[in-house]
């Protein structure tokens, strides 16, 4: 019973003013019976009052008995009525005192910006959602291909494919609601082969609510999101790129984000069109407040860049006084990003968008397990130049080791924030 008087729950305060209240009530109370007893003193029924209010006892210990129990009474009462209230929502094996200490703990967790696309960023939030709640993910808007693609081209409306991912990895329980939002009609669809419930549901809402932003608000309400999904920009942009086919001199003009991984070369550089887009204001709101900004893990080329290529997002990130961290990848992407090294995957973005934007790099140094056709594992060569410090360590998924897994990665991220955050850090 105790536990609920623990600092940092939001608790004690309202059981002093319900025992302020209970107290001023007893007061009025004893006041009221005082005054029968002064103008009815022959009453029959006052003999009885004065019994039951132990009248015969010393005053200090009739203090102590009906203080006892009001007490008891009083935390009683307030215990019971809570679990009744949080029944509905309480999950088999979890402790209310534990899960309400939990939440406020991530009620008043960092600010913390992430900035990719793809599986990378949803792999990186799912993690990041047990330490804070005050997360904003940043998402590209030049996706292209597949369900998103489909739904650009026919209704104009920005691609939610990577949006969809993140708010339900977001998501306060990742159960029957994420799943039937991440669920993709097979084949036997007819016109909804290969949609995802998810881009068919913000598709709807952003064509009744008028926008695309209010769209994305109402899918985290249902999903029960803790956090917000942003887009880069409400402008509707391509993802251009320069590539040098091999054994060739010449350079091809690639557009489109899902067409830039298959063409066959090494990718010189990308950019948007139209150029210069605006960011939405709320990302740059997010990024200039933020305690922590996490760039990556995601598709360099496709999932990244294009974020970082909307010029308010580069200036915004490059002044922000946050701790500034880059999640390099832990295996190459075929197409896009092979033999790269992780002093590569810096490069090209110091290249793109210039140097000194990170205040750390994080690498993943465990290369064990196979991985899919095509790929290689992200090493760090050694007296590779980063700009940046390097941490290494053991990030790899045991059950798809070309991917992070999402709580080592958020352990690692969080636990190199507050190094770096501490008094003693400063000292």
């Amino acid at each position: 019973m105790f536990r609920w008087l623990r600092p940092g729950l939001g608790v004690k305060r309202w059981l002093v003013l319900i025992l302020l209240g209970t107290t001023l009530l007893g007061v009025g109370f004893a006041l009221l019976l005082l005054h029968f007893y002064r103008i009815a003193p022959d009453a029959w029924w006052l003999p009885l009052i004065s019994a039951a209010s132990l009248r015969p006892l010393p005053r200090l210990i009739r203090v102590v008995v009906f203080g006892s129990l009001g007490l008891a009474a009083l935390l009683g009462g307030v215990i019971g009525l809570n679990r009744a209230l949080l029944l509905p929502f309480r999950r088999p094996g979890r402790d209310v005192v534990e899960t309400i200490e939990a939440h406020r703990r991530r009620d008043s967790g960092p600010r913390i910006v992430a900035i990719g696309g793809g599986h990378g960023l949803s792999t990186l939030l799912r993690g990041l959602k047990e330490y804070s709640h005050r997360i904003t993910a940043v998402v590209t808007v030049a996706d292209d291909g597949g369900s998103s693609g489909r739904l650009r081209a026919s209704l104009g409306i920005l691609p939610p494919g990577d949006i969809r991912n993140c708010l339900a990895a977001l998501s306060r329980d990742e159960a029957m609601m994420a799943q039937l939002f991440q669920y993709r009609f097979a084949n036997g669809g007819g016109e909804l082969d290969g949609h995802s419930f998810g881009n068919l549901f913000i598709t709807a809402l952003a064509e009744i609510t008028g926008s695309f932003e209010e769209a994305i608000a109402e899918s985290g309400r249902v999903l029960a999101v803790h956090g917000r999904v942003l887009p880069s920009s409400l402008n509707d942009v391509r993802l251009v790129a320069e590539i040098a086919p091999p054994h060739s001199d010449q350079v091809v003009r690639v557009v489109g984000e899902s067409r830039i991984p298959q063409f066959k070369g090494r990718i010189r550089r990308v950019w948007l069109e139209p150029t210069n887009p605006p960011a939405f204001p709320k990302v740059i709101r997010a990024i200039l407040n933020a305690d922590l900004i996490v760039v990556g893990p995601g598709s360099l080329y496709t999932s990244i860049l294009p974020n970082l290529l909307v010029p308010d997002i580069a200036a915004a990130l490059r002044v922000s006084p946050a701790l500034k961290i880059f999640v390099c990848n832990v295996a190459t992407q075929p197409g896009e990003t092979d033999e790269f090294t992780c002093a590569d995957h810096l490069r090209v973005i110091e290249e793109h968008i210039g140097a000194d934007l990170f205040d750390l790099v994080i690498h993943n140094n465990r290369q064990e397990g196979r991985l899919l056709e095509g790929m290689q594992w992200v090493r760090m060569p050694p007296d590779a130049p980063l700009g940046a410090p390097l941490y290494e360590h053991d990030l790899l998924d045991e059950n798809e080791p070309w991917h992070h897994d999402s709580f080592k990665l958020a352990a690692v991220v969080m636990d190199l924030y507050r190094a770096r955050t501490s008094p003693l850090a400063e000292g």
